[in-house]
């Protein structure tokens, strides 16, 4: 079983960056591939960028790609996804998820392969 634990949402303006925590425990943190995902208001949830087990592949969705990075501290059981240039479209509750690959290069984007979950954190972009 793995627990994992969001932080760092808030309140933002449009433009303005943001950075968000996971932090993972019960299970050995560099096992596992590591993703986040987010929710709007009305919406599904969506993929938004995934972390190999190393930290050596990224994967984002194009609506995020070269505004978002992620990065993983596997001595600290931590990913965190970096988030610059925020839009209104960015609002959504984010959710943290942890996956096991079948291999350490796997970066997986979709929800199924991922058994556990964060509880979310919100993210408000205002104009």
């Amino acid at each position: 079983q793995v627990q994992l634990v969001e932080s760092g949402g808030g309140l933002v303006q449009a433009g303005d960056s943001l950075r968000l925590s996971c932090a993972a425990s019960g299970r050995t943190f560099s096992g596992l591939a590591m993703g986040w995902f987010r929710q709007a208001p009305g919406k599904e949830r969506d993929f938004v960028a995934a972390i190999s087990r190393s930290g050596g592949n990224t994967y984002f969705a194009v609506s995020v790609k070269g505004r978002f990075t992620i990065s993983r501290d596997n001595a600290k059981n931590t990913v965190y996804l970096q988030m610059n240039s925020l839009k209104l479209e960015d609002t959504a509750v984010y959710y943290c998820a942890a996956a096991l690959p079948y291999g350490v290069g796997d970066v997986p984007s979709l929800q199924h392969l991922y058994p556990y979950w964060g509880q979310g954190t919100q993210v408000t972009v205002s104009s």
